[in-house]
């Protein structure tokens, strides 16, 4: 005996590294101390991809223990996992045969920041936004049932996450179930931190662990102690969920919806997770799993400071410090002048659905902080909220990232522009945003907004016109007013700062007959172009619009007398500025040739310079376009 116990210790004990398994199959066979040193290694490997590529890390280092048990218990992909948002995926791509391709992570061409199920079998569906993941996990079980499949449906989703509404319609239709697994990782910390009640009520639960796990180690002596055993236990069952009852009464939310709930959990204990895991698996019902793990695990800057490592650019992997200087860029730039015009109208509100520092609203919260309203992961109610405080007299600033506002289209529509209550948007990453790919591409804001009476929308193009967008947006305008604005910083401006407005400018060549038109960032690109058409011999005239919506009906007009004219935009193309310039101009009775070049389809993960290039809307693609194409009959 003594031989074999020794055995076993050498086998556990043995360096067994990342690279040298087949993964994910021979991690099942790893034992506790392996399994520990594997952990290591994919923290350690996440670190130095991340600190070169930039992405989402302190909520993936939280969470590589629990994705191992997930591997180690069920048998994907015919078990399936369903990530929330996909901020903590990493550990599971790393997991399911995509370690060697992990450093092309977020590049062009390298895999997805994201689940995406065309890169994997493994990832059961494409995520990026937020509080889905229960509701499609209630859909694919529900499939299973239907297709007499008996494997298991796991939702992984995040405390944050868990203030969105969607998630709790997820629970609320999950009840019969028999499936489905809910795996709530909760780090007490989303983006920017948890607000609200439900944050509240996940803490009251966290603060009853001590009698969890008094109660979880008395029910185990009891079954492992002889002569008693089983039978007690049973008897004693019904004295210990009352008991339970009576403490933990917070869990009764997620067994009222029908889940068995077991938790709070160890994140970060093998062990215990993988105990629970196969216990969760044996239940003819659905489960919910409450699991507590730290955000930035294993690396001291990140569990420093997880809102600054949630989504990074690259940075020194020993120091933990960002490569790129503290500069402004066009959301500090908003958050600053918010501040500004807020100090002297007390009627301006601030909102954001938990996004203070991606915003630049945390100045906000900062100096007037009883105007600051953080709402959570919860677009929807957002905007609702905001309407209420204008039905008022109030003025609210709702800044939110361009893909996030399409969440709340509904309450836009019906809560705000029916009623004409004055809402501003600052939407930030509008247009292309880079690396995070499709799901994350503020390319839907202008056609969704375009179909809303009574809405205003401003495209500056420098940070200066972006406070007088504000302001003009803000004090004198009404109904809907939308300022949106890319994402990163200005960069150097090359157009002159005399054609600063909210309205247009026309610049005119008396021997042009092409006329350009662009907004924004990207009109920048479109000038540069001209000035270099213009030195080789080929004239062109420019049209700079700041308020695209309403486009102003002058223009068709002032414009009719070009042969070609040539509109760039950064957005979709179908309900884009474009197309209802385009419209005007027929209206009116354009005769000449009008193109568009703009986004017809949903952009992968790249760089934003390579992205802008393959759009045709930098410099040189502009340039080639405007030569290939503007002379043609």
């Amino acid at each position: 005996m003594s031989m074999m116990n020794n055995l076993d210790k050498k086998q556990e004990m043995q360096e067994i590294h990342l690279d040298q398994l087949q993964l994910p199959q021979e991690l099942k066979k790893l034992s506790y101390p392996q399994c520990r040193r594997i952990a290591k290694e994919i923290r350690s490997l996440m670190v130095r991809v991340i600190s070169r590529n930039g992405g989402h890390l302190a909520s993936n280092l939280g969470t590589v223990e629990l994705t191992m048990a997930l591997h180690r218990v069920f048998d994907s992909p015919q078990d399936k996992f369903v990530w929330d948002v996909g901020h903590q995926c990493y550990t599971h791509k790393i997991l399911t045969g995509r370690m060697r391709d992990f450093q092309t992570i977020r590049k062009e061409n390298g895999i997805s920041g994201f689940p995406k199920p065309d890169e994997s079998p493994h990832d059961a569906f494409i995520s990026g936004h937020s509080s889905t993941s229960i509701s499609v996990a209630c859909g694919i079980a529900e499939s299973m049932r239907l297709r007499g499949d008996n494997h298991h449906v796991v939702a992984i989703i995040g405390d944050g996450a868990m203030t969105g509404g969607l998630a709790f319609e997820g629970l609320n239709n999950a009840g019969k179930l028999k499936n489905l697994i809910v795996i709530l990782n909760d780090n007490n910390m989303s983006i920017s931190g948890n607000v609200g009640s439900v944050s509240g009520y996940l803490r009251s639960i966290r603060e009853k662990e001590s009698y969890v796990r008094t109660k979880q180690a008395v029910e185990k002596v009891l079954v492992n102690t002889p002569h008693v055993g089983m039978p007690v236990a049973k008897v004693l069952k019904g004295t210990k969920d009352g008991v339970r009852n009576i403490l933990v009464r917070q869990a009764t939310l997620f067994e009222q919806m029908g889940f068995v709930y077991f938790g709070p959990v160890d994140g970060h204990d093998q062990q215990d997770l993988e105990e629970v895991l196969r216990t969760a698996r044996r239940y003819d019902c659905p489960v919910f799993i409450h699991v507590k793990t730290i955000k930035g695990k294993g690396y001291l800057p990140a569990e420093k400071n997880p809102s600054q490592f949630h989504g990074v650019s690259k940075f020194d992997m020993m120091t933990g410090n960002p490569e790129i200087s503290g500069a402004d860029c066009y959301s500090t730039v908003f958050g600053k002048e918010l501040v500004h015009l807020a100090k002297e109208h007390p009627q301006i509100c601030a909102i954001t659905a938990a996004m203070k520092y991606g915003t630049g609203l945390q100045y906000f919260e900062a100096e007037i902080p009883e105007r600051f309203f953080d709402v959570g992961i919860a677009e929807q109610h957002a905007v609702t909220f905001a309407a209420g405080l204008a039905s008022t007299g109030m003025v609210p600033v709702f800044a939110v990232y361009s893909t996030f506002l399409q969440r709340a289209y509904d309450q836009l529509v019906h809560d705000v522009a029916i009623g004409g209550h004055h809402l501003v948007l600052g939407i930030d990453r509008a247009g292309v945003v880079g690396e995070d790919g499709e799901t994350h591409q503020g390319m839907f804001d202008i056609p969704m907004l375009t179909s809303i009476p009574n809405t205003t929308i401003y495209a500056p193009a420098c940070y200066e016109e972006l406070r007088l967008c504000m302001q003009q947006a803000i004090l004198r305008d009404t109904g809907i007013a939308a300022v949106r604005y890319p994402r990163g910083d200005e960069k150097l401006m090359s157009f002159p700062r005399g054609e600063l407005n909210t309205d247009y400018t026309l610049t005119e060549d008396e021997n042009a007959d092409i006329l350009l038109i662009s907004y924004g960032r990207t009109y920048d690109a479109v000038y540069r172009a001209h000035c270099t058409c213009q030195k080789s011999g080929y004239p062109t005239s420019l049209l700079k619009l700041t308020r695209i919506l309403p486009v102003a009906q002058e223009l068709a007009e002032l414009v009719k007398r070009y042969q070609t004219i040539i509109f760039f935009e950064e957005s979709m193309e179908n309900g884009g500025i474009s197309s209802i310039f385009g419209t005007m101009l027929a209206e009116h009775g354009f005769g000449g040739r009008y193109m568009r070049v703009a986004c017809t389809d949903f952009l992968r993960h790249a760089s934003i310079p390579s992205l802008l290039e393959r759009l045709k809307l930098s410099e040189h693609a502009v340039c080639r376009y405007i030569y290939e194409y503007g002379k043609k009959n």
